[in-house]
């Protein structure tokens, strides 16, 4: 059975996506990449010299060919920083996608959430297939999708924090709230968060420290992608109700009496 999603005109079966950052090489990102079964690698625009075709380049190791590349804005502090880099990424990808990012604090890195739909408004109308990484504020994902974005990325947890969901109930108000794809991004740290974040109803994850800090990358990536099934499978099979008091797993009526 088919359980693929959209963004934009492009089509994903693999509901995990990865980062290309705090790797120790090209050679473990890509290592890691294959175990983890994602189709789809964020790359930092301003900080991956996306020109250099060479071999021994990441875009050698992690061929367009291959994979989805997805570039981001990270590093952007305004809105003019934000688009000027989308632009660039769309010259030398050749993609209408971008991972909209716009930063408003330096020690935390939590986005500027005005500069972020500003920026969106700008990039939707500019012909992007926009992916706005966001507070986990369902207002602001209402104004991200009204404004044309092809999904919402929430923050579970500071970037880099590894500290999970933070604010389930956050994100299940934005899944009520929004027609959009909604993909959790930053904050996931272990593979239980992965499962936590797709059992809510999550289209898919997105995460880079996770996997490129753990003492094991290339483990842990496949630890993640067994954990984002296992997490939508549960979605889709529907949990039991949660209750008080104990129920006896087997009916009581028809016990034979040994008394």
């Amino acid at each position: 059975m088919s359980d693929s999603y959209r963004l934009g005109t492009f089509e994903f079966s693999s509901r995990l996506i990865i980062g290309t950052g705090k790797y120790s090489s090209f050679e473990e990102n890509r290592r890691a990449l294959d175990a983890s079964g994602a189709e789809m690698i964020t790359v930092a625009v301003r900080r991956v010299d996306l020109s250099a075709r060479d071999a021994g380049s990441l875009l050698d190791h992690i061929p367009p060919t291959e994979f989805t590349l997805l570039p981001n804005t990270a590093g952007c502090y305004t809105v003019q920083e934000a688009v000027t880099t989308a632009q660039l990424a769309r010259e030398l990808l050749d993609t209408p996608l971008i991972k909209l990012e716009v930063i408003g604090d330096e020690r935390t890195l939590f986005p500027d959430v005005q500069a972020t739909i500003e920026a969106a408004r700008i990039l939707v109308a500019d012909g992007f297939t926009v992916l706005p990484y966001v507070t986990d504020d369902p207002v602001a994902c209402m104004k991200l999708e009204e404004l044309g974005c092809a999904a919402v990325m929430p923050l579970g947890a500071p970037i880099g924090s590894g500290l999970g969901i933070r604010n389930p109930a956050n994100i299940r108000i934005i899944l009520e709230s929004v027609s959009v794809p909604v993909i959790v991004d930053a904050g996931v740290g272990t593979a239980s968060d992965a499962a936590i974040a797709m059992e809510l109803g999550c289209t898919a994850v997105l995460m880079n420290t996770g996997i490129a800090a753990a003492k094991n990358p290339v483990q842990m990536a496949q630890a993640m992608q067994l954990a984002t099934q296992a997490g939508r499978l549960a979605y889709l099979a529907g949990r039991m109700p949660r209750r008080l008091h104990a129920q006896a797993s087997s009916p009581l009526e028809g016990l034979i009496d040994v008394s």
